[in-house]
């Protein structure tokens, strides 16, 4: 039994921000290669999947997190497959021996990510270029053992009862990625 990156999905962000989002659960890779033709001009939908998208084995879509999870080897070896066929067919791979390369190396660097880490923890990227080349950087995430002190055990997003503070306005139309 292998770990390997599954796609999870917190909010429906990831349907708001990128070209087209993973549906939760694919089998995932950090897909970097999808923007092996890109330089730093990158814009839009397609500059967040390149910023923090791991790439789904479904659908192809990106997702902003995945999760370690056990693979047997018949799930390990249909998202190769799929990784496959999709470097063959999407990026152009000049045959099946280059298609089926790019596949083995890309799924045994998600499982480089997954090994040391125990199934449930949450996995992000950062993705930039840096003097010319590329470069990622990941981040784990932990759930916490004991709830914040403050609040006891409240979700992510939760109202807190007697807080006098103003309401924030932000204007998002000056945020920037």
């Amino acid at each position: 039994m292998t770990r390997l990156p599954r796609t999870i999905r917190l909010d429906p962000s990831d349907s708001l921000i990128f070209p087209l989002a993973a549906a939760p659960g694919e089998w995932a890779v950090p897909g970097a290669f999808c923007f092996w033709d890109d330089d730093d001009s990158l814009s839009g939908k397609r500059r967040q999947a390149f910023r923090a998208g791991f790439l789904g084995l479904s659908s192809f879509g990106w997702s902003t997190l995945v999760e370690v999870t056990a693979a047997t080897a018949s799930e390990r070896a249909a998202a190769w497959a799929a990784l496959t066929a999709h470097i063959r067919d999407a990026h152009g791979a000049p045959d099946d021996a280059a298609a089926l390369a790019a596949a083995d190396e890309e799924i045994a660097f998600a499982e480089s990510l997954c090994a040391d880490h125990a199934p449930g923890t949450v996995l992000a990227l950062e993705r930039r270029f840096e003097g010319g080349e590329l470069r990622e950087t990941f981040r784990t995430l932990h759930r916490r053992e004991t709830p914040h002190s403050n609040f006891g055990a409240l979700p992510v997003f939760a109202i807190a009862e007697g807080v006098d503070e103003p309401a924030e306005q932000p204007d998002l139309t000056r945020l920037r990625p």
